[in-house]
């Protein structure tokens, strides 16, 4: 049973920085895409950023310029490094790795929160 476990988050002032973590317990197959989704209190889940399996990188509106996405095959971790923090960037975070044919596996969830 693969799982993904997610890490980095937490309180930070605005401005500041945060790198998240998300590493699969095992391996995953045929990966089309992995990303980062999150959800506010009362908002929809939405995308945050992803990487396919041939580097293509896709940003949400609201963090161009300020998140990067990355990942290292090797260790099957996925990573988003999150600069220029802001108060509406507070939310909880997954990780979300999409193969071919198959269903999505979602992380538990890691919370970020940026104080004005």
């Amino acid at each position: 049973q693969v799982q993904l476990v997610e890490s980095g988050g937490g309180l930070v002032q605005a401005g500041g920085s945060l790198r998240l973590s998300c590493a699969a317990s095992g391996r995953i197959f045929n990966i089309l895409t992995e990303g980062w989704y999150r959800q506010a209190p009362g908002k929809q889940r939405e995308l945050v950023a992803t990487i396919t399996a041939g580097d293509s990188i896709k940003y949400g509106d609201s963090v161009k310029g300020r998140f990067t996405i990355s990942r290292d095959n090797v260790k099957n971790t996925v990573y988003l490094q999150m600069n220029s923090l802001k108060p509406e960037d507070t939310a909880v975070y997954y990780c979300n790795v999409l193969p071919l044919g198959k269903s999505g596996y979602w992380g538990q969830g890691t919370q970020v929160t940026v104080s004005s």
